[in-house]
């Protein structure tokens, strides 16, 4: 132990004795670190974002709507379509128990002399009405709920009333032009996934609004108690396509289950999240090159006093522990760097991007952290170990030479 603590010692001292050089060579390191950190930390707290609110959709919820055609919310822009018959068509499938439909479009929004273009969603009379409620976890935080009866009426999602979208914020009370129509704002809505810019109105409402007659951006579904979603999902792709004579993989819809989407977010999270973490890993690879140069300069400029540590009884596996234990300290020291500035970095972007998109946030677990130190550790033992060992081989009589 006393060995060990040594050659700590003697590590540290020279690592200090060469301040300027030791923190350039940390400096590869640190940067890779702090990608690595802030990109996985990032990501994972995105992950978390999005399954938190696809799971408040609830698990026993199926999607159907028509094959995407573009970018965009779900439903908002299809090249398939589904209608009041692919409804009655889904609610006689069976493990459905009961199934709605809902319009999201765009629409022209202007208070306060402010327009923005955002996006209208519906609500359906009848008893689909509780599960698009339900599915869309819409809970209102002042004023009441819609009800079936109202009309010219809508609530506004969160960002619309806590935040400065307009010129002035929107209240209960509030007259919106929508399209040109007034509406009057009746409850303001908490945090619900992704409808917080958006309007929601009445099916009636949006229809006249917009005129269109029929038709559904999406049609969501109730899955009976005791059936399995991904069976009953299945059963409702197979009734479709035998509605619409299609052939399976030719669909102009798509039934997804929250499991489904779950699945499809992380996969799509995890391939970007490599590819970031692999272009960091160039970052390492450098800084572990520099520590290697470093520790090879080390051993020219410290050939003399390897020659006395030998002299007086020093053997190869002591020298070599030293250098080793030095590399791996200047990997440690630019690891903490590494772990601060990437800790620091992702909580700024964490900020900002609440601000402006509201759903971004970090997650930092206990294995990342320890883990890009450990990593950071073993690349600065690694990238020494050519290097202690060049040390350990010279022979004592001509390193006391040079």
């Amino acid at each position: 132990m006393s060995a060990v603590k040594d050659y700590f010692l003697i590590a540290f001292g020279d690592l200090k004795k060469r301040f300027l050089r030791t923190s350039l060579t940390m400096l590869g390191i640190f940067i890779g670190i702090a990608a690595v950190v802030a990109l996985i930390s990032l990501g994972q707290g995105m992950r978390d974002v999005i399954n938190q609110q696809i799971g408040s959709f609830g698990y026993d919820k199926i999607m159907v709507q028509g094959a995407s055609a573009g970018f965009g919310p779900p439903g908002a822009n299809t090249a398939g379509a589904v209608g009041d018959h692919d409804l009655n068509v889904i609610e006689n499938v069976p493990g459905v128990q009961i199934a709605g439909g809902r319009l999201l479009k765009g629409v022209n929004v202007e208070f306060a002399d402010t327009l923005k273009t955002l996006f209208t969603v519906t609500l359906p009379d009848g008893q689909a009405r509780d599960l698009i409620i339900d599915a869309n976890n819409y809970k209102v935080l002042s004023g009441r709920m819609l009800k079936s009866s109202d009309s010219k009426k809508v609530l506004v999602g969160y960002n619309l009333w806590s935040k400065d979208v307009f010129d002035k914020r929107v209240s209960l009370d509030s007259k919106l032009l929508i399209n040109g129509v007034a509406f009057q704002v009746v409850g303001l809505l908490d945090k619900a996934g992704m409808n917080n810019d958006a309007v929601i109105m009445n099916e009636k409402d949006a229809r006249d609004l917009l005129s269109i007659p029929d038709g559904f951006s999406m049609i969501v579904a109730q899955v009976s108690s005791g059936s399995v979603p991904s069976e009953v999902g299945a059963r409702v792709s197979r009734a479709l396509r035998r509605d619409r004579g299609q052939k399976e993989g030719f669909e102009d819809f798509t039934v997804q289950t929250s499991e489904e989407l779950i699945k499809s977010v992380n996969t799509i999270l995890g391939v970007v999240q490599a590819i970031f973490v692999g272009i960091a890993a160039i970052s390492l690879l450098v800084g572990g090159i520099g520590i290697m140069n470093t520790m090879y300069t080390s051993v020219l400029e410290r050939t003399h006093d390897i020659g006395i540590m030998k002299a007086i009884g020093a053997r190869n596996g002591a020298i070599m522990s030293i250098f080793l234990l030095e590399s791996g300290l200047l990997g440690l020291a630019g690891g903490v760097v590494g772990v601060l500035l990437g800790v620091g970095l992702s909580k700024t972007v964490e900020y900002f991007g609440s601000q402006s998109v509201g759903v971004l946030q970090a997650s930092f677990s206990w294995w990342l952290i320890v883990g890009a130190l450990a990593f950071s550790f073993f690349v600065g033992i690694f990238s020494g170990v050519f290097p202690a060992r060049q040390a350990a081989k010279l022979p004592p009589v001509e390193a006391l030479r040079q």
